[in-house]
């Protein structure tokens, strides 16, 4: 298994959004995260060989991390065409041959059904704009319907809600920690060129029974 830092090295050629849009909070992966998330996943068999979704992939940052992780094959799926069309481009920058499908969808009606094993990871919006407060709920309940392992990424404090939502709906938090989410200026409401925020990453067994 490669290195968690040189799996970084991979990504960082991956780039970010050319027009983001604060209505989907689109915010790129840093790099040091993605390969962070998708080493320890790799390390708990949850990659390798499997099917890995991507919900609300972006331009990819996830997505192509467990492609360079030996999945099975890999579906990004976003809503925004612009963005995917970046995620290709990117597919290209990080050399993968690993099978990749991208696919323009709302993440939180996702039309993808699987029968292999599946494992979801994704850093969903946080609900930070107003109107918009508990955003990545709908990105868990997706997981929850087509996965069996998910990890995702939720702003820090979000313990209490991520343990109750899997407990309702089948599932369990076997791992959580925290990470730091590099967040640079893109709109203009941003005062600060480059601000740290506090994240969570949750690993969440959906059904028990799939993943023995």
């Amino acid at each position: 298994m490669a290195t968690k830092a040189a799996l970084e090295t991979q990504l960082a050629v991956v780039a970010g959004f050319e027009s983001p849009r604060v209505s989907l909070e689109q915010y790129p992966t840093p790099p040091d995260l993605a390969a962070h998330v998708v080493h320890v996943a790799d390390l708990n068999d949850d990659i390798e060989g499997r099917t890995v979704v991507d919900l609300g992939t972006g331009t990819g940052m996830l997505a192509l991390g467990a492609a360079l992780r030996g999945a099975a094959r890999v579906v990004g799926v976003d809503v925004d065409r612009a963005a995917l069309s970046t995620a290709r481009t990117n597919r290209v920058r990080v050399g993968t041959t690993t099978p990749i499908h991208w696919v323009q969808a709302d993440a939180t009606r996702c039309p993808i059904t699987t029968t292999e094993r599946t494992t979801v990871v994704m850093n969903p919006p946080f609900g930070a704009q107003r109107g918009h407060e508990h955003a990545d709920r709908a990105f868990l309940a997706t997981a929850a319907a087509i996965a069996d392992v998910s990890y995702s990424i939720h702003n820090a404090g979000s313990q209490e809600f991520v343990e109750a939502f899997a407990a309702d709906n089948g599932g369990e938090v076997t791992h959580a920690f925290e990470a730091t989410f590099d967040l640079e200026r893109q709109f203009d409401f941003h005062e600060e060129a480059r601000k740290e925020l506090r994240t969570e990453v949750y690993r969440i067994v959906w059904d028990a029974e799939r993943d023995d």
